[in-house]
């Protein structure tokens, strides 16, 4: 007899500095959540981890914008996460925290046990950014300078997010600190680096090959492309020593005398909360959590987004391996890394800083009132839309389409109609029928399909699992749809609603097969609409969904047996989806223009223009008659603009800068030519220019007094 198979699943610790979009949701979430709940629906022995990540560079730039200290950030933006998970029903067994005392001990053990080791650091001693006016090194994010790549003059000192070249601060042309603002000296400071290259070789085997200490520990054909591809990118680029420690006061401190003042870098000890995570859940469930990492039927899989792949598929193993090569039993490495790729907003990129994103805690308070089963939606279409192999796109136009074709015309149908037409004809109780005179009449082959409505979707169902079992979580999910299809059509082939007055016999058994499939669908759609499912079992008048539901599905189904019995009573029926209203999502796509208008006027793009480019801009001289709030914006002002050959309305993103009374009489320069667009109702014709002073301070790019309207700007 084997052991049971412990499947140890992670998502990628978001950051404690901002919260959750549907970028992040889509990426390393909401797949990691559909396959933790699927390997319990088949019984599997399952421990799902996460937590926030809350160290790093990245904390103490937000605190310092915010004027709050890093504690104040991250126990906000842990909080706010958590919740949004919560409600989003994303199903971890403990989201932990990287400032955890149980963390810092973890991460500290971690270091000082390869530090003992002898080989695996190095000490180095070299000359880094330091901000004289601030009395302090500077990490990575704190220097910002052109990217000798591509020319973005806004490259950070570790990545371009422009071009996505890895970076150190030393490449960056005319760097610049963050903090002050001021050109940073170089100074010298002395830091501990991981031998990377040591483990070369046998990381290029085992992405290669599969192969780890001599056996195969996975297929690497099942492996996505893209992320072996990156994998064997820097492997053939040649690995080299890579630093693990920071000059800076918020992080977990070096456990060396010699390490005073410095912290580990958050990249080594950010994965290493996975393992702090499961000791504490392993702890308060009374289980050994090294069953989980070393034991030999554990099995490791991380769910991250593409930005992440080499960190868990070359930094993260080889720090496994080092520590295991002094220490027994050995950690298990990853058997896959199912990395996503990026989901696009409206056809641009989702930004945070520019906040062209769709805010997760927003979503759930904006749609709570207004879109039926709102959780379940969001899930469907970002799973639906899961950037698996390729970047997918995120519209809201596409959202209420899935909504209305597939959840509302598809499931919520097929599921309505049989749950309507059992109350309307037997008081909601599963009806007893006689086989030989409900099929009087019929084929041998229409009596089959009656018999064994629920054992003819059977191998959908099996592929259903299957699909997930491969991390093709959008397959599963069409799997599911096409089950719904087929129910519709079973319906629309038999026509109970014509047939009770002519052979009720006979629509007994439609509804009866057609309440088989109901509750096959009670059980598929909980790894992906959990809440649908629930609603489901409690109309079927059924218990919540356990684990092993989906195998001893499988056993009915195969053996044609029913799932529920004759003389079962339904409760009421209820909507499961409805249509969702154009208003609802034209109110989100303003929220969007509105972000968007307001960094136009902010932060124009800094692209490479050619001369043709800029004289294809038609900027006038201009004078501001007439200004008003726009209604339900914080941001917003309506403008009427003398542009001295006619007068127009522009919508301008100013509101948080200056009152309505204070613009009007404002001489300004319009840009005149830019294509009208609708903002919240009110159609734009051009754009107010403007000029962002100290802090953030909007002024008016102004012609002198005594300048006309009208005249052209070059």
């Amino acid at each position: 007899m084997t052991n049971k198979k412990k499947y140890l699943i992670t998502s990628a610790l978001p950051y404690a500095n901002g919260p959750l979009h549907i970028g992040h949701l889509a990426g390393a979430y909401l797949s990691a959540d559909v396959y933790a709940r699927f390997l319990r629906l088949k019984g599997e022995d399952v421990a799902f981890v996460c937590g926030s990540d809350e160290h790093g560079a990245a904390i103490t730039i937000r605190a310092k914008k915010e004027g709050l200290s890093p504690k104040d950030i991250v126990d906000k933006y842990h909080h706010l996460i958590k919740d949004t998970f919560d409600k989003l029903g994303v199903t971890f067994d403990i989201f932990h925290r990287t400032s955890d005392p149980l963390h810092h001990e973890t991460a500290q053990e971690f270091f000082k046990k390869l530090d003992e080791k002898g080989d695996e650091f190095i000490r180095e001693t070299n000359e880094q950014y330091y901000d004289e006016e601030y009395n302090q090194f500077l990490a990575d994010r704190y220097i910002k300078g052109t990217c000798p790549n591509c020319d973005h003059e806004e490259a950070y000192g570790d990545q371009c997010e422009k071009c996505g070249t890895a970076l150190s601060p030393l490449e960056l042309i005319d760097p610049k600190s963050t903090l002050s603002g001021n050109t940073p000296i170089l100074k010298e400071t002395t830091h501990w680096y991981f031998r990377l290259d040591k483990h070369e070789a046998w990381l290029k085997e085992w992405i290669q090959e599969g192969k780890f200490r001599g056996e195969v520990t996975h297929n690497p054909n099942d492996w996505k492309n893209h992320v072996t591809g990156q994998c064997l990118s820097w492997l053939d680029g040649e690995l080299k020593p890579r630093a693990i420690t920071r000059d800076l006061d918020w992080g977990i401190p070096v456990p060396l005398k010699e390490g005073e003042g410095k912290v580990l870098y958050v990249w080594f000890d950010a994965p290493i909360g996975y393992i702090s995570a499961t000791k504490a859940w392993a702890k308060a469930n009374g289980k050994n959590w090294e069953d989980y990492w070393k034991g030999e039927d554990a099995e490791l899989v991380h769910f991250i987004g593409k930005d992440n792949i080499v960190f868990h598929c070359i930094i993260f193993p080889a720090m496994l391996k080092a520590y295991g090569d002094v220490s027994e039993p050995k950690y298990v490495l990853p058997i896959n890394v199912p990395a996503n790729q990026f989901v696009n907003l409206e056809n641009q990129k989702i930004s945070t800083s520019r906040n062209w994103a769709v805010w997760g805690h927003e979503y759930l308070e904006d749609a709570k009132d207004k879109v039926t089963n709102h959780i379940d939606v969001l899930r469907y279409v970002l799973i639906k839309n899961m950037p698996e192999q390729k970047d997918s796109e995120f519209t809201w136009e596409n959202y209420r389409e899935l909504n209305d074709t597939d959840l509302v015309g598809k499931l919520a149908n097929f599921m309505n109609r049989v749950l309507v037409l059992t109350h309307k004809y037997y008081n909601g109780v599963l009806p007893t029928f006689d086989p030989a005179t409900s099929m009087n009449g019929r084929s041998e082959g229409e009596q089959t399909t009656f018999k064994v409505l629920t054992q003819a979707i059977g191998e959908k169902v099996a592929a259903l699992g299957q699909a997930i079992d491969r991390y093709e979580f959008r397959i599963a999910l069409k799997e599911l749809i096409d089950i719904a299809s087929f129910g519709n059509e079973f319906l629309q082939h038999n026509e109970p609603w014509k047939k009770q007055k002519t052979t009720p016999e006979e629509v007994k058994a439609i509804l009866s097969a057609g309440l088989q499939l109901v509750t096959v669908f009670s059980v598929i759609t909980q790894p992906f609409i959990p809440n649908t499912s629930a609603k489901l079992r409690t109309i079927l008048n059924l218990p919540a969904v356990k684990d092993g539901d989906y195998n001893i599905l499988l056993e009915n189904l195969k053996a044609g047996e029913a799932l529920l019995p004759a003389g079962h009573q339904l409760e009421k029926a209820s909507h499961l989806f409805t249509k969702i209203d154009q208003e609802f999502i034209q109110f989100q796509m303003d929220k969007l223009e509105e972000n968007n208008e307001t960094l136009s006027d902010l932060t124009p793009l800094k692209e490479e223009a050619t001369f043709d480019d800029f004289m294809k801009m038609d900027i006038r001289t201009a004078t501001i008659l007439e200004a008003e709030k726009v209604e339900k914006t914080d941001k917003l002002l309506k403008l009427k603009v003398d542009v001295g050959f006619e007068e127009r309305t522009v919508v301008s993103g100013i509101a948080q800068h200056f009152s309505a009374e204070e613009v009007i009489g404002k001489k300004v320069l319009l840009l005149a030519n830019l294509a009208p667009r609708k903002i919240r109702g009110v159609l734009s014709k051009g754009m107010i220019l403007m000029a962002e002073g100290e802090e953030g301070k909007l002024v008016f790019v102004s012609p002198p007094e005594g300048f006309g309207n009208g005249h052209t700007v070059s």
